[in-house]
């Protein structure tokens, strides 16, 4: 039996309603889950973040991109947070350095920017959220779920889907 996929699309006009997605978002997330964060430089990945630490009750001035050490760990909210940025990985295998299991699997929210760099370690039931500049302050979010234990997740993107 194959897991089911719940595709969204939205469009945010500004960095603001970006980040109120995020922080939405992670008013449902659960220990474990994983949020996969794909999109060019500039697309509004760390605005995501912020939004999902904000719902994550840590204050967004607390969040960076951490790209000079890979992650950043936030542990003064309602779960921790585990931030990962693999802008500058070069092979997904440098990621055992770091212990990444430690974390993806652990008892925090995990979500990763630049996540295609994850490759082959990608987990198997995640979040994706895809994020793409149309211009101005406008971006396309398009949020899939992939695998069975993302419940917050397609749980999430069902009710964006009966608000339409």
């Amino acid at each position: 039996m194959t897991a089911r996929t719940h595709i969204q699309t939205l469009i945010t006009h500004s960095a603001e309603e970006t980040s109120a997605i995020g922080k939405q978002l992670a008013r449902g997330l659960e220990p474990g889950d994983i949020v996969c964060l794909f999109g060019d430089l500039g697309a509004g990945k760390t605005t995501m973040i912020k939004g999902i630490a904000e719902g994550l009750a840590i204050k967004s001035d607390y969040v960076h991109s951490p790209t000079f050490t890979l992650l950043n760990l936030y542990e003064h909210g309602r779960l921790p947070l585990y931030h990962f940025d693999l802008y500058r990985i070069e092979d997904p295998e440098e990621l055992f350095d770091i212990g990444y299991e430690e974390f993806l699997y652990g008892s925090g929210i995990s979500v990763i920017e630049w996540s295609e760099r994850f490759g082959h370690l990608l987990p198997k039931e995640r979040l994706e959220i895809h994020l793409r500049h149309k211009g101005d302050d406008r971006r396309e979010i398009r949020v899939k779920a992939v695998g069975g234990g993302m419940r917050a997740g397609i749980s999430w993107l069902k009710s964006l889907i009966m608000e339409k």
